[in-house]
């Protein structure tokens, strides 16, 4: 209550009326002064005009105050002030020019008569011969006081023959105007309550429209538009409510306009691949897709307000001012133990007509596939340049002896051409595996599937390993032990292409083999999948090679791997094509004590 009242002596209504009788209060307070002020004069100069005598009065008087005869004059100075008609007039006193009282008309006083008069007012009078005023106060009774000189002109002289001493009470005077004073007071009074009563009318009636006005503003500011402004009139404050509505109109079409720009260009962030992240002009970031946070692997309250130097790790890098002075593209590595995260940030300025600055706003996308791409693909060519470089040149250096004469050598000459031979069969094999290679990745290779029996299959192909070893005793020898599940296990495989993954990983293990080492071979299912191991006793592998294993040149030691005649390949090929048959390959490894490939296919019922 006591804050609702408050309000109210704080409110536009309450100053409109406030000025309104203030203003009046003054108009009033000027006018009374006034007014007041010219009654009192005008009343006081009637009354000063009404008690003074007449002329023949004081003409007479000044015969007697003339006259020798001092008794008898006395005598008619009475009967003159006796018969003078005078009102509102307390004392006459007529005094010659000695200074002795001649007479008065109050009957309680004529033993005054012949006595000298002590008033200093009437010796002043006698002396200087001028007409003394006075207002004093006796008694609470306020009294006017007026000595007139009785001059006597003759003989160009005049001569003060005595004076005149009128005394008389200002209450009446006073009285009425303290009547009318208290009479315009109460009209005052009146008038101010009847112009706050108006002015209350009024204000209310300015204030009303001023107060909807209020409230559709707030309701505007809430978002809420369904309101309207009653227009009372066609004057400033009707024109001013006319204009509300028609803003109220107007703003709510341009947020509606607004709110579906803005989910359209949510739609757009949220579906874009691309990450977006824009700024204010101080780089603050204010908006940020999904994509982005996704990338930035950060959510969106530790991105929103936060400098985006900062989310983007680039505070070491550059400032603010590099950005805005050359935006462009920049590369950020976000990339973690066991993940590799490259992207491209590409920056541009928000910027007015004007051209003042009110943001950034940064795009980015993973561009981790494409540089490894790219870096593969760099690998690729460097590794095919050097692996065919090393066979060319063997074969030119061993051609280029013949041609200087060594064919005609017959012991020679067939060792240059069988070398010459050998490495032409390299390059053909590496030429084939990286066709091989290039139709995977393009998706043109063709596989021949069929149901086979991987027991009789795999069976087959150590067979043929085993055969190698009886019938070239010049080769290294080894010994194949099997462990294979009696259950016939059944794959939709291409049996080429499966034999050549299971004689990669045999001629790989055959040759990082000690002499007279084991290859353990086994075949059995778990959970409904095809499992095959072949491990070795060779020199195994360090734990950092083993996720490059299958990469494609990849080699653990490169000199020895090309004496033996490997070209890198044959294992990422072997990946390849087990992961067509929608199955799986890896290696475990002992560095010292040998390696074990496992090949997982899917297992079908027969």
């Amino acid at each position: 209550m006591v804050k609702k009242r408050w309000k109210f002596f704080k409110s536009i209504h309450f100053k409109i009326a406030l000025v309104f009788v203030l203003m009046l209060l003054l108009t009033l307070e000027t006018v009374g002064a006034v007014f007041v002020r010219q009654l009192e004069y005008q009343n006081l100069n009637t009354f000063k005009e009404s008690i003074q005598l007449k002329p023949y009065v004081n003409a007479s008087l000044k015969k007697q105050l003339a006259s020798r005869n001092q008794i008898k004059a006395n005598k008619q100075i009475q009967t003159i002030l006796q018969d003078a008609d005078v009102s509102n007039v307390d004392e006459i006193t007529v005094v010659d020019s000695r200074g002795n009282i001649r007479g008065t008309n109050q009957t309680s006083s004529q033993s005054l008569v012949g006595q000298k008069n002590t008033d200093s007012d009437i010796k002043s009078s006698l002396y200087s011969g001028k007409t003394i005023e006075k207002n004093n106060s006796e008694n609470n009774n306020r009294y006017y006081t007026l000595i007139t000189p009785l001059i006597n002109s003759s003989k160009n002289q005049n001569n003060v023959e005595g004076v005149v001493y009128i005394r008389a009470n200002l209450g009446q005077v006073y009285h009425n105007i303290n009547n009318i004073t208290i009479i315009y007071l109460f009209a005052a009074v009146l008038s101010i309550i009847l112009g706050l009563i108006l002015t209350l009318i009024i204000s209310r009636a300015i204030t009303k429209p001023i107060e909807e006005l209020k409230k559709q503003t707030e309701q505007i500011a809430r978002g809420d538009y369904s309101g309207h402004v009653q227009v009372y009139g066609h004057d400033e404050l009707g024109q001013l409510a006319q204009a509300v509505n028609n803003l109220s109109v107007q703003v709510e079409e341009s947020q509606e306009l607004t709110e579906s720009e803005r989910r359209r260009l949510d739609s757009v962030l949220d579906n874009m691949t691309d990450g977006v992240v824009a700024t204010d002009r101080r780089g603050i970031v204010s908006i940020v897709n999904d994509e982005a946070l996704d990338l930035l692997g950060l959510n969106k309250a530790q991105a929103v307000g936060k400098p985006i130097l900062d989310i983007l790790k680039l505070q070491n890098r550059y400032t603010l001012k590099d950005l805005i002075d050359d935006p462009g593209q920049v590369f950020l590595d976000f990339s973690t133990e066991g993940h590799k995260l490259i992207l491209s940030a590409h920056f541009s300025l928000i910027q007015r007509k004007s051209g003042f600055i009110n943001g950034i706003v940064c795009v980015f996308h993973d561009v981790t596939a494409q540089q490894k791409i790219d870096q593969d693909r760099r690998q690729f060519v460097s590794n095919v340049s050097h692996e065919l470089r090393t066979p060319l040149t063997s074969v030119h250096s061993y051609i280029e002896a013949l041609l200087d004469g060594a064919w005609k050598d017959e012991k020679l000459a067939p060792k240059f051409l069988h070398v010459t031979q050998d490495e032409t069969d390299r390059m053909i094999r590496m030429i084939n595996d990286l066709l091989t290679l290039s139709r995977m990745d393009s998706g043109t290779q063709k596989y021949n599937t069929e149901l086979v029996n991987i027991n009789k299959l795999v069976n087959y192909i150590l067979d043929r390993f085993d055969m190698i070893v009886k019938n070239d005793d010049s080769k290294k020898h080894y010994k194949i032990k099997r462990f294979f599940t009696e259950q016939d296990l059944w794959a939709e495989i291409d049996t080429d292409r499966f034999t050549q993954v299971i004689d990669n990983i045999m001629n790989n293990a055959v040759k990082y083999s000690p002499d007279g080492g084991v290859i353990t071979c086994r075949l059995y299912e778990n959970h409904n999948e095809i499992v095959i191991s072949i491990a070795d006793q060779g020199l195994g592998m360090p734990k950092s090679a083993i996720k490059h294993i299958f990469d494609r040149f990849y080699r653990i030691d490169k000199a020895r791997s090309r004496a033996q005649g490997g070209s890198g390949l044959g294992l990422a090929i072997s990946k390849e094509i087990i992961e067509s048959f929608g199955g799986n390959i890896r290696v475990e490894s002992v560095e010292g004590e040998g390696s074990t490939f496992y090949v997982f296919l899917p297992c079908e019922s027969v």
